[in-house]
């Protein structure tokens, strides 16, 4: 009798096991709460304010005999309250417009909808036969250039969910150049997320990180700036060799499902060849509309309302250009549709954000002045770092944000949450603070590469239409390699006394 192969689960079956320990956590660790302050500090002459726990307030919820209260999530409950059953549509409609769930979820559809309507016109497919024309015999500048620039993007301005809009570009362009789906997330999503986890100056990251922390913003530049390129560097080889390992041997890919996909989905016979006036507004159009977030983000911090609202508006302007020019025969119908099916294809990856959400709102919710089990897990962990030698301690500061980061993905919300608890304690253990956020982008940035919680991440795989499962089995070794860069760094900056 053939046994069956073993095949990783599902992201949502993971997910609901993770939701299943953390309703069983319910039951054996009592909930905690901090008092909370705010802390304002100067970020590029402007000031900026984060409300932060106070590490020296913590205190256990007491049941009616004052012992440490366990308060047990039930199967169930009615009213708007969260029970187990409930951490599906809780985790959906939790949050607000600017981050997890909600916002997160509808910016995802609204990318996968706009960008549906920009591949509806065919105008990217007659753009990458036209690339593919005037790069013959360069095609192995794509992948270190594209690297390194997005790299430089998660560094300068925290580039993350962003990414999922140029997967849907440039996944089609890597697989018709003999590369495959991995190659075009690597150098999309990867790529900036080694930028982020090593950023000098990343407004979402680092620079929350050592405001909270009572660390002079943007200091440590020039020990970062090295780290960033030496990080970069590692990517853009173990990249290089993996694509150009696929490009002579197309069955050594893991993604060959996803590659046929977009083979078959992205068929020749079925393109003109024409580059026409038609096709050049339409990438005019979505180039401009990059410019235009970009310009956004870097000069006024737009974040998810206004860059979904953006690339929206790339995505009508596409398809009245699109029917106006008849691309591909298309018509205000096919618009429509084209939306539609680019929102479908995301929609798993904006599921996936809600069931995470619903994970944190078992424990009890992400907020430090509200009793929870996350608050417990925190005060306790955190308590370790004052009783390990320094080297360790640096070390457990990275390894604690990385588990940390599988609950809490978003970076600002992370620095506001832990780093408070974390930068005192280090002081105790001898471990500057400049380490202890060192220690934090390291373990928040890198970990967005494999965690299935991660919204952009999943997002992007969604767009490579990769599963997790897939992910997981290639990204695994490069995953260890970095985090084992990482402690070489951690080590270097407390032999250097890195402040």
């Amino acid at each position: 009798m053939q046994q069956r192969e073993w095949k990783m689960p599902h992201t949502f079956i993971i997910i609901f096991f993770v939701v299943v320990l953390a309703a069983i956590m319910t039951y054996v660790v009592p909930m905690g709460t901090f008092e909370t302050e705010d802390v304002t500090y100067d970020y590029q002459g402007e000031e900026e304010t984060r409300t932060v726990l106070n590490p020296e307030t913590f205190s256990y919820e007491t049941d009616a005999d004052g012992e440490p209260a366990r308060d047990g999530v039930s199967l169930f409950e009615p009213f708007g309250e969260a029970g187990f059953l409930n951490y599906m549509f809780e985790g959906l409609v939790s949050g607000d417009k600017w981050g997890s769930a909600v916002g997160v979820v509808a910016f995802i559809l609204i990318i996968g909808g706009s960008f549906g309507i920009i591949m509806r016109t065919k105008a990217i497919d007659q753009g990458i036969l036209s690339v593919i024309d005037k790069t013959k015999g360069k095609e192995g500048l794509l992948v270190p250039v594209m690297f390194f620039f997005f790299s430089l993007g998660g560094a300068v301005f925290g580039m993350g969910e962003e990414a999922i809009a140029f997967a849907i570009i440039l996944v089609p362009l890597v697989i018709a150049l003999g590369y495959d789906a991995i190659t075009g997330i690597m150098i999309t999503y990867v790529a900036t997320q080694i930028g982020f986890a090593t950023s000098w100056m990343n407004p979402f990251g680092v620079a929350i990180a050592q405001g909270v922390s009572d660390v002079p913003v943007l200091s440590g530049a020039p020990f970062r700036i090295v780290m960033w390129a030496v990080f970069t560097a590692v990517g853009i080889i173990y990249t290089m060799r993996y694509a150009n390992k696929v490009r002579r041997d197309p069955s050594a890919s893991y993604s060959k499902e996803a590659n046929d996909y977009f083979k078959k989905h992205n068929n020749v016979q079925e393109i003109n060849g024409k580059f026409t006036l038609g096709d050049a507004l339409v990438v005019t159009a979505l180039a401009l509309g990059i410019g235009w977030i970009i310009w956004g983000v870097v000069s006024d911090a737009y974040f998810i309302p206004e860059i979904a609202t953006q690339f929206f508006t790339i995505g009508l302007v596409a398809g009245i250009i699109g029917v106006v020019f008849r691309l591909n025969g298309m018509t205000l119908n096919d618009v429509a549709d084209g939306f539609s099916e680019g929102a479908q294809q995301l929609l798993p990856a904006a599921l996936v954000v809600g069931m995470a959400k619903g994970i944190i709102i078992i424990l009890g919710g992400d907020a430090a002045d509200e009793p929870s089990v996350l608050n417990t897990i925190l005060h306790q962990a955190g308590g370790l770092v004052d009783h390990l030698p320094e080297m360790l301690s640096a070390g457990f500061i990275f390894v604690f944000q990385s588990v940390i980061n599988f609950f809490v993905v978003s970076g600002s919300g992370q620095a506001a949450l832990t780093m408070p608890l974390i930068a005192p304690l280090s002081d105790i253990a001898g471990v500057s603070r400049q380490i202890a956020v060192l220690g934090f982008q390291l373990g928040d940035g890198l970990t967005n590469i494999i965690v299935p919680t991660s919204a952009a991440l999943m997002g992007t795989l969604g767009a490579a239409r990769v599963d997790w499962g897939t992910w997981f089995r290639f990204i695994f070794k490069f995953q260890l390699l970095i985090a084992a860069v990482a402690l070489v760094f951690i080590m270097i900056s407390v032999l250097i006394n890195f402040s």
